[in-house]
């Protein structure tokens, strides 16, 4: 029987502009972008040029670091440009579809029948190495060194997330060969985290797999929180995680013996005007998907992801490489009559500063991008432990990194965490700190210091 964690600490935001379980049709994009910013720790050396033909899995770009790390194409088409920035850092590589679908032969088998060293040889040259990331650090994983355990958490509370249950449905083989390549790639165990309420037939059918049952507000289905749950990240140690919709993309390849980028998303938020799944293709071009579909375009925010951790993109932005959903809400742009006065029914507060508490914890609302205030001092006031459900004092954290404080960081548990776990403290935030970014950069600080 499956292990039951219960959390206790966390928020959980209601908004308004949820899907339900339906689709909604989708013309096929025909541009798309492959960033790789996307890809934290990577350093891209590019090996194709504008006009080149390439198919799904044919190669853009490798790392320089690890140069078997390749980066492919997630359509047939052509290399429309390869942009870059200051010192020629690389923005993004634009591939211009031609439709045909075309794609680079694959090995069509069951990875379990495969060495360990062979299953890392094709997940690194296939191109698929990029969907399996590391903690700590938060990158994309060191093919170098070896994981204690993959884990994989099934469902995402955050704000208007999509429900992975209904995303997975019917996808059972091609899981349990993705869940099959990664099982070769440790020597530990596939931990799965599943929501208690909506386990879906596809994880409890999968084999080779430890399950373990969740209950609690967000960010119960961040993985960071479920790592530090069943198996803490220590100094020295190593585990990789991956999403759910990257593990049946590994596994199509192994089932078809070709590359299908495929992917189901979601379009959320008050600004949409029917919220619905939509099946896309990795790094597509987003402006089918908001034409006609969005209110007030020209005073909304379009985000990549979902409204805590995503990245704002404009109305004709392309998909993130990790995000299975797209938001877009209300740009925060408008001054409001007598300000914090007001007693705010339609406003969320966290510790009943408004009126709007009274209404109950199912209430949704319809919040914009405002932050409320501006940035001051960073007084340590507790939080963001109400919403942070790790054994780690997260605002002593934060401090330590911004004093790059290396000793303070480990004894506080750098190694454990990710910038995703700590958006709900920069929800929270009275002092409006840009925890995120911070955590960010505190990561990159400490692996170029261990390097």
């Amino acid at each position: 029987m499956a292990e039951l964690i219960r959390i206790k600490r966390g928020l959980d935001i209601k908004l308004k502009g949820k899907a339900g379980q339906i689709f909604g049709k989708l013309e096929p994009a025909t541009l798309f972008s492959v960033r790789p910013d996307d890809f934290q720790g990577v350093k891209p050396k590019v090996v194709v040029k504008e006009g080149d033909a390439v198919k799904a899995g044919t190669v853009l770009f490798y790392d320089k670091e690890n140069p078997e790390m390749k980066f492919v194409s997630p359509v047939s088409g052509t290399v429309l440009a390869v942009n870059r920035g200051d010192r020629r850092k690389v923005l993004d590589l634009r591939i211009q579809s031609d439709g045909a679908n075309a794609s680079e032969p694959f090995e069509k088998c069951d990875p379990s029948k495969l060495s360990a060293e062979k299953v890392k040889e094709i997940m690194l040259s296939s191109g698929f190495w990029p969907f399996i990331k590391q903690r700590p650090y938060d990158i994309v994983a060191d093919p170098k060194q070896e994981p204690k355990a993959i884990f994989i958490s099934g469902f995402d509370t955050a704000p208007l997330a999509p429900e992975y249950d209904y995303i997975l449905e019917g996808k059972l083989e091609e899981f349990q060969l993705g869940v099959n390549a990664l099982a070769k790639l440790t020597k530990g165990k596939v931990h799965i985290g599943i929501n208690i309420e909506n386990a879906s037939k596809v994880y409890k059918g999968t084999k080779g797999v430890q399950i373990h049952e969740f209950e609690g507000p967000h960010p119960t289905g961040n993985v960071g929180v479920q790592i530090h749950h069943i198996d803490p990240v220590n100094k020295g140690e190593v585990v990789w995680c991956v999403n759910p919709q990257d593990v049946v993309t590994i596994g199509t390849a192994f089932k078809k013996g070709l590359y299908d980028f495929s992917k189901i998303i979601i379009l959320a938020g008050s600004c949409v005007k029917k919220p619905a799944y939509y099946r896309t293709t990795y790094f597509a071009q987003l402006s089918n998907l908001f034409e006609s579909n969005v209110l007030n375009p020209e005073n909304a925010r379009f985000i990549s992801g979902n409204v805590l951790t995503g990245r704002q993109i404009a109305p004709d932005g392309f998909l993130g490489a990790y995000d299975s959903q797209v938001t877009v809400i209300p740009e925060g742009n408008q001054s409001e009559f007598l300000g914090w006065i007001m007693p705010r029914l339609k406003k969320f507060s966290v510790n009943h500063s408004y009126f709007s508490w009274l209404l109950g914890s199912s209430k949704e609302y319809d919040l914009d991008t405002n932050i409320n205030g501006g940035q001051r001092a960073f007084i340590m006031s507790g939080e963001y432990d109400k919403v942070f459900p790790m054994d780690i004092l997260p605002e002593f954290l934060v401090k330590a990194i911004l004093a790059k404080d290396i000793d303070r960081m480990e004894q506080l548990g750098i190694y454990e965490v990710a910038p995703e776990d700590f958006a709900l403290c920069e929800f929270v935030c009275t002092s409006k700190i840009e925890t995120q970014r911070v955590v960010r950069e505190g990561l990159d600080f400490l692996r170029k210091e261990m390097a």
